[in-house]
C-alpha cells in the first residue's frame, strides 16, 4: 500500500505552498505532456486554480500556466504524492520536489494509479460534490462499483479510462471555462434518441472560478475499431472500403439530421459567405509565410474562396461535429458510431459551439480518406477517390442532398483544412508534408 504524506500535512497544503513544491517539477514535465499546448516553449506563470483532495494522498488540481508569447491555459491534474512507490507506477513518475511542504516526497500523475482511478470512478457512481467538484449522471444508469480501471493509450488532447471494458472516462486536460460540447452535444443527441453516439451517463465538473467542464463517462464498445485503423488494414489487404465508406456518410448524414433537429440553427447571413472566405483566405496567407512550399499556390486556392464569397454558403448553418476524421468514428459488428463531439481543443468553446456548414464535416473525412491512401507506399488515389464518391453517395442517400452537389463550398473548405495540415506537418511532421502538399496542388487546379 502507497505511503501517502497529506494525511500528515494536510494543513500545510495551501495553494500557494503547494505551488513552491510543484513548480519546479511541472515545468520540466508539462511540455513533455502530448496534450501540452505551449510545446517548445517555457512555462511561465503557474498558479493553481483549484485543488481538491479526492482522497488521502492524491490531489485534483486545475493549474494555469502561461508560455512566452501564447495566452494562460488551464490544465486539469490528478496527483498522487506518495513517501514510496511501488515499481509498477515508476513510468507516471513526474518529479521530487526539493522544497515546500511536499519537500522529499514523489509526485506522479495518479490516472496510471489503479487505486486513484477506481476511487475516481466511485465518486462519478453517487452524484454528490468534494469541495468545488460536482459529480452528476443520468439517473437511469446504474454504474456498477468494482470495475478494473486501465488507461488508454495514444490519445493525444485528453485522457481516457477504460473500466471493465464497460464505460470509458475522457479527461479534459486543457479545460476552458463552460459547458464542453463533448457532453452537450452527446446529451442532447441521446435524448433525441439518435442511436449513433454513446450516451453520456455521468460527468463532473467546477464552479470555481466558473463553470467548466472536467469530464465525461459514456458507454465503452468493447470490441470496436476507430476508421482509420480499418481503413489502413483496407489498404494492407488491398482490399476496397467502400461499402463501410458507404455506411459511414449515412451515419455522418444520420447525425448532422439529429443536431439540426436539436439546436436552433444559425441564422440566415447573406455576408457569411464572404466572412467565411475572408477568414480563410488570412489563415492561407499566414500559413504561406510559415510554409515555403504553399506560396506558388496561393493565387489560384484563393480562387476557391473567392467563390464562396461570391455564392454564399447555401445550406443554413448548424450544430456540426467540428472535428471530423476517421479517427472519430468507431465501428461495431457492422454499425459506425460518431465519437469525440469536442471540436478542436485549441479553439475557443463559444467556436466551437458555434452554427456551420455541414460541409465543414464532410471535407474532413475527405482529406481523411486522402491521409489514409497515403500512409500506405504506394499512394493509391484511387482508393481514396472511390472513398471519397461512396462516402458522399451514402451521404446523399440519408440527407436527401449530395454534398457534391456544393462543390465550391466543399472544394473551399477541403482547401482551408489542407492549409491548416501543411502548418502541422511543417511544424511537427515534415516527412508528412508531401500528404497535403498532393492535395494543395489539385485543388489549385480546381479537382
Amino acid at each position: 500500500m502507497l505511503k501517502t504524506a497529506t494525511q500528515s500535512r494536510g494543513s500545510s497544503l495551501s495553494p500557494p505552498l503547494l505551488l513552491t513544491s510543484l513548480a519546479g517539477v511541472l515545468q520540466e514535465w508539462l511540455p513533455q505532456q502530448r496534450w501540452f499546448a505551449g510545446k517548445g516553449l517555457p512555462v511561465t506563470d503557474l498558479a493553481v486554480v483549484s485543488m481538491t483532495e479526492l482522497h488521502p494522498g492524491c490531489l485534483h488540481l486545475l493549474i494555469s500556466s502561461g508560455h512566452a508569447g501564447s495566452r494562460d491555459d488551464c490544465y486539469q491534474l490528478l496527483l498522487g504524492v506518495s513517501e514510496e512507490l511501488p515499481s509498477r507506477l515508476h513510468h507516471a513518475v513526474i518529479g521530487r520536489p526539493s522544497e515546500g511542504p511536499l519537500a522529499g516526497l514523489t509526485v506522479y500523475d495518479a490516472l496510471h494509479d489503479p487505486r486513484s482511478a477506481a476511487l475516481l470512478l466511485e465518486r462519478l457512481r453517487t452524484p454528490g460534490t468534494a469541495g468545488p467538484l460536482r459529480f452528476e449522471g443520468d439517473a437511469r444508469t446504474v454504474v456498477p462499483s468494482g470495475l478494473t480501471p486501465r488507461i488508454l493509450d495514444g490519445e493525444q488532447s485528453n485522457t481516457s479510462l477504460v473500466y471493465g471494458d464497460s464505460y470509458i472516462l475522457k479527461l479534459f486536460r486543457r479545460v476552458q471555462y463552460g459547458v464542453n460540447p463533448d457532453l452537450e452535444v452527446p446529451w442532447a443527441l441521446a435524448r433525441e434518441g439518435c442511436a449513433r453516439v454513446p450516451a453520456p451517463v455521468a460527468w463532473f465538473w467546477t464552479n470555481e472560478p466558473r463553470r467548466t467542464t472536467l469530464g465525461v463517462l459514456q458507454p465503452f464498445l468493447p470490441g470496436a475499431t476507430d476508421g482509420w485503423t480499418l481503413a489502413l488494414q483496407s489498404l494492407a489487404a488491398g482490399r476496397d472500403f467502400t461499402d463501410e465508406s458507404y455506411e459511414l456518410g449515412r451515419a455522418t448524414a444520420e447525425v448532422h439530421l439529429a443536431l439540426a433537429q436539436v439546436f436552433a440553427p444559425g441564422p440566415a447571413d447573406r455576408h457569411g459567405g464572404r466572412l467565411l472566405a475572408a477568414a480563410m483566405t488570412t489563415r492561407l496567407d499566414t500559413t504561406a509565410r510559415q510554409v515555403p512550399a504553399l506560396v506558388p499556390y496561393v493565387s489560384r486556392l484563393r480562387a476557391a474562396y473567392d467563390a464562396v464569397a461570391a455564392r454564399g454558403l447555401g445550406r443554413p448553418p448548424q450544430r456540426i461535429h467540428g472535428d471530423l476524421h476517421l479517427g472519430q468514428v468507431l465501428r461495431a459488428g457492422q454499425r459506425w458510431f460518431v465519437i469525440d463531439f469536442e471540436g478542436e481543443p485549441a479553439r475557443p468553446i463559444a467556436e466551437r459551439r458555434r452554427p456551420q456548414a455541414p460541409v465543414r464535416d464532410i471535407a474532413g473525412m475527405l482529406r481523411s480518406f486522402d491521409y489514409a491512401a497515403h500512409a500506405r507506399r504506394p499512394w493509391q488515389p484511387q482508393w481514396a477517390q472511390r472513398c471519397r464518391d461512396a462516402y458522399c453517395a451514402g451521404y446523399a442517400a440519408e440527407a436527401v442532398w449530395d454534398p457534391r452537389g456544393q462543390s465550391e463550398l466543399l472544394r473551399a473548405y477541403e482547401t482551408d483544412r489542407a492549409v491548416y495540415e501543411a502548418l502541422y506537418e511543417a511544424r511537427h511532421r515534415p516527412d508528412w508534408l508531401p500528404v497535403p502538399m498532393a492535395a494543395i496542388a489539385r485543388l489549385a487546379e480546381g479537382r
